[in-house]
């Protein structure tokens, strides 16, 4: 959390209430066993998120009051994730196997913690405290993705492949405009958080780095160019991939992007099994995926400097969650760089590590970003499932190489 600019504690209240509604929103017409099940470890549970996003605020924003007593001290244990500072936790890949607390428990118990929030806000100017309110608003919107992410991964596991819910059918005719690339900046270019508003501390310091000439493609890859990699035996050619990647696509079987169908001509999405739009970005690659593909065509990743240099000074606007799509959609625009934000997550060629001068957040807020900087990979830009108040030039996502059931794409660079 970096300082700059916070909300006043009036305006903060107005927006946890917000975030916190549209989490709910968000699980509307889910069941409880919807919320329950847990399809992967790399997943959890919708009812798990509810419940964590709310453990998140009992403990460093309702913690911040000496008076305030927990509701259910031994749900601590249950729905803390990785904070190992604060106390043990239950085992990430057995959080489908809390039958209980119920769902009306769960539910309860985000209306406790927000009548507390609320409560302790309420003629606080403290900026502290308003500061750590907005770092659990930013927390749980990335809890509203991963909701998203894994119901997704939930119902394409089960043999119904049901629809989370009706959403607006894709304009089939509305072709990507052609692929062309952009000289980017070049030189010494300054990249990271300008301190102004909300940041998490791995977007810090901002820094100088230097930029050999290169050009970005204008838009994302298409599932139509992804498609020609596929039927030109590109899971056949171990040329085309990083040695860890090819031993993960002989060990997998993988064959196509997560979510395509064998006959490559339709996909499981959120609305359901329906054709593959060949305009679209494609969509739930891992990163050796990405790499793979610009390598066969002849180009690479961007860089996380590159991207960002590229993003900084354009208004955060596209296709993000806040439009209900929940899907990628072509690029029709005409001129300079196109879905830079939203529709998915662009893996870049940068390895999540530290900026020069990092200096994670005092205490045990310290592990939200700080001890995952090894074994991980950088991606900008977010998604279609990724909250607009969420996202800035500065943000730096980060996943693990063979993710597959984000929302991640790719976008082709090339050196000049």
């Amino acid at each position: 959390m970096a300082k700059g600019q916070l909300s006043a504690p009036s305006s903060i209240a107005v927006r946890f209430r917000q975030v916190r509604q549209r989490t709910l929103d968000l699980c509307s017409g889910l069941s409880a066993e919807d919320l329950l099940v847990q399809s992967m470890p790399d997943a959890s549970p919708g009812k798990w998120h509810l419940a964590h996003t709310s453990w998140f605020f009992e403990q460093f924003v309702l913690g911040y009051d000496p008076a305030y007593r927990p509701r259910e001290p031994a749900w601590h244990y249950l729905f803390n994730s990785y904070y190992e500072s604060v106390g043990p936790m239950h085992a990430r890949p057995q959080r489908g196997l809390l039958s209980r607390p119920s769902l009306d428990e769960v539910y309860g118990y985000r209306h406790y913690v927000d009548d507390a929030v609320i409560g302790l806000l309420a003629g606080n100017d403290d900026a502290e405290l308003a500061a750590l309110v907005e770092l659990g608003l930013q927390h749980e919107q990335q809890h509203q993705e991963l909701l998203l992410t894994d119901i997704k991964h939930a119902f394409w596991c089960n043999p119904l492949q049901p629809a989370y819910r009706a959403l607006p059918a894709a304009a089939m005719n509305a072709k990507a405009v052609p692929l062309r690339f952009v000289d980017g900046r070049e030189g010494i270019v300054e990249i990271g958080h300008r301190g102004e508003g909300f940041a998490f501390d791995n977007e810090t310091p901002r820094h100088r780095t230097l930029l050999s000439p290169h050009a970005l493609a204008n838009r994302l890859v298409t599932n139509a160019e992804y498609a020609a990699f596929v039927c030109e035996g590109g899971y056949r050619e171990p040329g085309l991939w990083l040695s860890d990647g090819w031993a993960m696509v002989q060990r997998e079987g993988w064959q196509h992007p997560l979510y395509w169908q064998a006959d490559l001509a339709s996909e499981f999405n959120l609305a359901g099994v329906r054709a593959l739009d060949p305009h679209e970005p494609v969509c739930h690659l891992s990163y050796y995926e990405a790499e793979a593909f610009a390598r066969w065509a002849g180009a690479r990743l961007p860089t996380e400097a590159e991207w960002e240099s590229a993003a900084q000074g354009m208004a955060v606007a596209g296709n993000l969650q806040d439009e209900q799509r929940f899907q990628p959609r072509a690029a029709t625009d005409t001129g300079g760089l196109l879905q830079l934000y939203g529709d998915v997550w662009e893996w870049t060629a940068s390895p999540y590590v530290s900026y020069p001068g990092f200096r994670p957040l005092p205490g045990s807020l310290g592990e939200y970003n700080g001890k995952f900087m090894n074994g991980q990979w950088v991606l900008r830009g977010g998604s279609c499932v990724t909250p607009r108040s969420h996202i800035r030039a500065s943000y730096r996502n980060f996943f693990p190489p063979h993710a597959r059931w984000q929302f991640a794409g790719l976008r082709l660079g090339q050196d000049r």
